[in-house]
C-alpha cells in the first residue's frame, strides 16, 4: 500500500538511560518544512509499546502521518522488556521519572530539522492519559496540546492492589502521592487540553476526571471534555469509538 515505514531509534532519558522509541514521518516531506509532532504514550510499569508489530493505533497513526503529522512513541523508565533495574526505578514515585522522560524526549525530537517545536502534542489512554496530563502540566514549555483518555489524576483514588504495589499507602508515602497526582498541578496548565472519560468506567473511576475538571475550573483553566455515559474503560459500542477518534482528530487539527 506504499505506506511510510516506522523507524526505530534511541534517545536519552531525563538522566542517562537510553530509551527505545519509534517515529513515523509523512511521506514526501518537503525539505525545509517543519511538521507538527504528536507523541503517543502509555508508559505504565512493566509495559512495552515500542515493538515490531502493528499496534491498535497503527492505522490512525498512518492517517495522521498522511495529513502531515510526525508520530513518535518512546518507552520511558519503568517500562518492561529491559532490565529489572530499569523497570523498578519508579518505585514509590509513579509518574515522576516517566513524565520527565517524555518531556526530555519531546525536547530532543523538537530539535530535529523537520519538527516544529512550537507544535508538539501528546496523547495517551489510562496510564497514558495520566502521563499526557502530567506532561502538559509539568512540561508546559514543551507540550502545546494533550489528550487524556480515562486518566488517573490522583493515586489515592486508584485501585489499591495496583497503586500500593508500586507506591505503598498514602500514609506511608504522602510525598509520592502528592507530587505525582495531576489534580495538585492544575494551575500549571497553559496549552490545549482535552480530557475524555466513560461514565461506566470500572477501571479508572470517573471520579478521576470529575476531580480534575473541578481543579481546572477552580484555577479558571480552559479545556475540552468528552463524556460518554455508561461506557466502560474501553469506550466503545455502536458509533462510540468512531465518534471518539473523530473528535480527537479534529481537536488535533484545530490546535496542532
Amino acid at each position: 500500500m506504499d505506506l511510510p515505514e516506522i523507524e526505530f531509534l534511541k534517545l536519552k532519558s531525563a538522566e542517562s538511560d537510553s530509551l527505545n522509541g519509534y517515529i513515523l514521518r509523512p511521506q514526501n516531506m518537503e525539505e525545509g518544512r517543519e511538521y507538527p509532532l504528536l507523541m503517543y504514550v502509555y508508559g505504565g510499569p512493566g509495559s512495552q509499546k515500542v515493538l515490531d508489530k502493528m499496534s491498535r493505533y497503527y492505522w490512525w497513526f498512518q492517517m495522521l502521518a498522511q495529513q502531515g503529522y510526525v508520530i513518535a512513541c518512546f518507552d520511558n523508565r519503568g517500562t518492561g522488556g529491559r532490565s529489572d533495574k530499569f523497570q523498578k526505578q519508579t518505585y514509590m514515585a509513579l509518574g515522576q521519572k516517566e513524565t520527565a522522560d517524555q518531556i526530555a524526549v519531546a525536547e530532543q525530537l523538537g530539535k530535529l530539522p523537520y519538527v516544529d517545536e512550537e507544535r508538539m502534542g501528546i496523547f495517551g489512554w489510562s496510564y497514558g492519559g495520566y502521563l499526557s496530563t502530567s506532561c502538559i502540566l509539568k512540561g508546559a514549555e514543551t507540550f502545546h496540546l494533550a489528550i487524556a483518555v480515562a486518566p488517573v489524576t490522583n493515586w489515592k483514588w486508584y485501585d489499591t492492589i495496583y497503586t500500593e504495589r508500586y507506591m505503598r499507602t498514602e500514609r506511608e508515602n504522602p510525598k509520592g502521592y502528592q507530587q505525582n497526582s495531576p489534580v495538585h498541578f492544575a494551575h500549571l496548565l497553559e496549552g490545549k487540553y482535552m480530557i475524555v472519560h466513560g461514565g461506566g468506567d470500572d477501571n479508572v473511576h470517573p471520579q478521576h476526571t470529575h476531580e480534575m475538571v473541578r481543579a481546572l475550573v477552580d484555577e479558571n483553566k480552559h479545556f475540552e471534555m468528552l463524556y460518554y455515559p455508561n461506557k466502560n474503560h474501553s469506550i466503545y459500542g455502536g458509533y462510540t469509538r468512531w465518534h471518539l477518534y473523530e473528535e480527537i482528530s479534529n481537536f488535533i487539527a484545530d490546535h496542532l
